[in-house]
């Protein structure tokens, strides 16, 4: 197969907070319709190096490197060289869901409502429509949630809302944070399905039908074995193993091995 333009580019990115040193030289490139699980003990880094990647938190150096949706062909954008109007048009096409899942105040409908009242012109109809098309492929019961308050939702129909909230945009590049730690293995399971069917479901646009992104930090060893991605394992600050799947399950690595073992613990772990 012929390689696929890279999405996201990371150049030796160093990260510290304080005498704390999280990211020590990272580099790595994320290519166009891969799935990427970031991977890594508690601490090891791989929650700040997701909001290095989207700009939420910014390096103590090297460069972020990401494709402009905007531009015919798509060519990398460095993001440092960005103002906020520049990066709020590169965001327009990714979605993030964040492991406390960040909704806010007000009904499941409002929540997946917002994006497109505030950057769109779609009529209040059409964003219905679109919400209850993305609440349906969430596996949830549309009619009993929509006019839910978060207040009223279970963890996991909080993270179904969530993912769902993300899948309205028809985003080109989506990445999650821990996904269905502390959730049962039911809701676990929903979960993987619909990150895989959504990975594989082409992003619509007017050059034609695209490949999806993701870029998934967990510790959830059952849903690496379902989706079979590509791993980047981060231990000491730095990389130490990227790689396909089954190439990391039979790693001689050390680091790799013990993780491996620890696993279960981690994503059985409540969330803080």
């Amino acid at each position: 197969m012929p390689s696929q333009p890279i999405e996201i580019r990371a150049e030796r990115l160093n990260k510290a907070f304080g005498d704390h040193v999280v990211l020590r030289d990272v580099s790595l490139d994320v290519q166009r319709g891969q799935m990427v699980v970031l991977v890594g003990a508690s601490g090891s880094g791989k929650t700040v190096l997701l909001d290095i990647l989207t700009g939420l938190v910014a390096a103590d150096s090297g460069r972020i490197f990401v494709a402009d949706h905007d531009q015919p062909g798509a060519p990398l954008v460095d993001l440092s060289t960005l103002d906020e109007d520049a990066l709020d048009g590169i965001r327009m096409h990714w979605s993030v869901v964040f492991q406390r899942n960040a909704l806010f105040s007000g009904s499941v409908y409002d929540n997946i409502a917002l994006w497109f009242r505030e950057h769109t012109e779609l009529p209040e109809a059409e964003i219905r429509e679109r919400a209850r098309e993305s609440l349906a492929a969430a596996m949830l019961d549309v009619d009993d949630v929509i006019s839910k308050d978060r207040e009223e939702l279970s963890g996991g129909m909080a993270k179904r809302v969530a993912i769902a909230r993300a899948i309205a945009v028809d985003p080109a590049v989506i990445f999650y944070d821990e996904p269905t730690t502390g959730l049962d293995p039911i809701i676990s399971g929903h979960i993987h399905e619909l990150i895989f069917h959504l990975h594989h479901r082409p992003v619509a646009g007017p050059a034609g039908d695209r490949q999806r992104t993701s870029v998934i930090v967990t510790h959830d060893k059952e849903l690496l074995r379902r989706m079979r991605p590509r791993v980047i394992m981060l231990h000491d600050q730095r990389v130490c193993f990227d790689g396909l799947y089954d190439d990391f399950t039979r790693s001689d690595l050390e680091p790799a091995k013990a993780y491996l073992r620890a696993m279960p613990v981690l994503h059985a772990r409540p969330v803080q």
